[in-house]
């Protein structure tokens, strides 16, 4: 009796100390931000979205490590909720109202690329996830939309491939990337040109910043600058990731495992959608814009090898087609 009783008075306390940590929390927008990763209005909106998908319950004399992977299992649960790959019915507004990019990239349905997260691996499988970086990454396929969400996330390769190799397991792995009919994806040229993933024009010059001094010389020039300022939509998205959550974009090596840092890839994913609806924080985004312009390479990319076959020729055929009608019409309202 005595027992139950000491342990009924420090539940309360820590129901009391709890919903007054809570409350202050939330009563402050920056501290809420700082430290959620949100504002406090999207934070209920969230949590309620979670108790109302059953997945997430209120436990006492739970370890913080059993509530962390409860949210987490709760979070990834939402993906197919919230990470939607495009059904290419409707022109997006992003290209619809902009006469720069429409009627010309009418059929594009987002952009894809793919990122690097630090990982933490056995020493033995070190060499396989060391790429880019000094130390081990996985690499992160993605797509997105024109709005900055994300709708399709591959986490888990290792460091080392390629995006090419990682694409090609995404078209055909069962929970496949699809890719409308008749429609297509804005991609670098480290990826192949085809009917679906339409690249910039190989050995020609397309910084973002370069017409604002010269104006474009010829149709490939202009394509090439059109389709990198439609482009950069996936970089802002994983600008906009990596700054909201630094959990995936530090340089320390992570504390979880890296099965689980895949789990915290796609709930990084599912949240930074969900906030892109209700919560943006603009003042993000415009710091990412402001970073990614100042940051931003002279892009020349070499000549190099280029597959011959039929999927290929279409690709080819299509951006000659866009590059020559955005041409035209650019030369005739000079």
């Amino acid at each position: 009796m005595i027992i139950a009783k000491l342990l009924s008075n420090i539940n309360a306390e820590r129901d009391a100390l709890r919903h007054k940590l809570m409350r202050e929390l939330t009563a402050n927008e920056v501290i809420c931000r700082d430290i959620i990763r949100m504002g406090p209005v999207a934070f209920a909106a969230f949590c309620g979205k979670l108790k109302a998908s059953g997945l997430l319950k209120d436990f006492r004399c739970e370890t913080i490590s059993r509530h962390f992977h409860n949210v987490l299992r709760a979070v990834v649960a939402l993906e197919a909720e919230f990470l939607n790959q495009p059904t290419g019915v409707d022109v997006p507004p992003q290209i619809l109202n902009n006469n720069r990019i429409y009627p010309y990239f009418k059929d594009c349905v987002g952009a894809l690329d793919g990122t690097h997260i630090r990982v933490k691996v056995p020493r033995e499988l070190a060499p396989r996830f060391r790429g880019r970086k000094e130390w081990p990454t996985q690499n992160v396929l993605a797509t997105c939309s024109f709005d900055m969400k994300l709708t399709y996330v591959l986490p888990g390769w290792e460091g080392t491939a390629s995006d090419s190799r990682i694409l090609k397991h995404a078209l055909d792995r069962e929970d496949k990337l699809l890719i409308p009919q008749g429609k297509f994806y804005l991609v670098d040229v480290g990826l192949p040109l085809r009917s679906g993933l339409i690249t910039p024009y190989r050995g020609v010059r397309y910084h973002l910043n370069e017409y604002s001094r010269r104006g474009p010389q010829n149709a490939k020039e202009l394509f090439n600058h059109r389709h990198a300022s439609l482009r950069n939509v996936i970089e802002r998205a994983f600008g906009v990731l990596k700054k909201r959550f630094p959990i995936i974009a530090t340089g320390t090596e992570p504390h979880y495992s890296f099965e689980i840092m895949i789990e915290i890839i796609l709930a990084c994913c599912i949240i930074h959608n969900f906030l892109m609806g209700v919560d943006p924080h603009e003042n993000l985004i415009a710091e990412v814009n402001r970073e990614l312009m100042h940051a931003e390479a002279d892009h020349h990319v070499s000549t190099s090898a280029l597959a011959t076959d039929t999927d290929y020729r279409i690709g080819v055929m299509l951006r000659e087609q866009i590059a020559s009608q955005m041409w035209n019409d650019y030369h005739n309202n000079l």
